[in-house]
């Protein structure tokens, strides 16, 4: 395969270790969750060249990318890492709410923290 014509994004995403199978490098393709350059895609066949910025959309944000080499195999995570770059300019959470999705959830209040709500709440009304 020359480097000109590109790769399957499937495929691509598949040996770069975005995706664990390859059916699910398919589905993730199909699914318009990742753009193209700025072009959504809902084809695993669309082909993917260095040079290219793909726009993943995962559950827990945005994630760009850029394709720095088309991969002959799926190998160590080291070879996929060299597969792409994390581009810099990617967006920032809107607020707040990412932080706190990765924090646990707050353990039962104590005595404490119930007179402290109390309080809070005469002050509010």
């Amino acid at each position: 395969m020359t480097v000109s014509s590109g790769q399957r994004i499937d495929k691509w995403l598949w040996h770069a270790r975005f995706a664990k199978t390859r059916t699910t490098a398919q589905v993730l393709a199909r699914s318009g969750r990742i753009r193209i350059n700025r072009l959504r895609t809902d084809s695993a066949s669309r082909l993917v060249k260095i040079g290219d910025v793909l726009t993943l959309s995962e559950e827990r944000g945005v994630r760009v990318i850029g394709v720095v080499a088309i991969g002959e195999r799926r190998g160590p995570a080291i070879e996929a890492r060299a597969l792409y770059e994390e581009e810099l300019f990617a967006p920032a959470p809107r607020d707040s709410i990412g932080l706190l999705a990765s924090v646990a959830p707050p353990a039962r209040p104590d005595k404490r923290d119930r007179r402290l709500l109390k309080q809070w709440k005469r002050l509010g009304t």
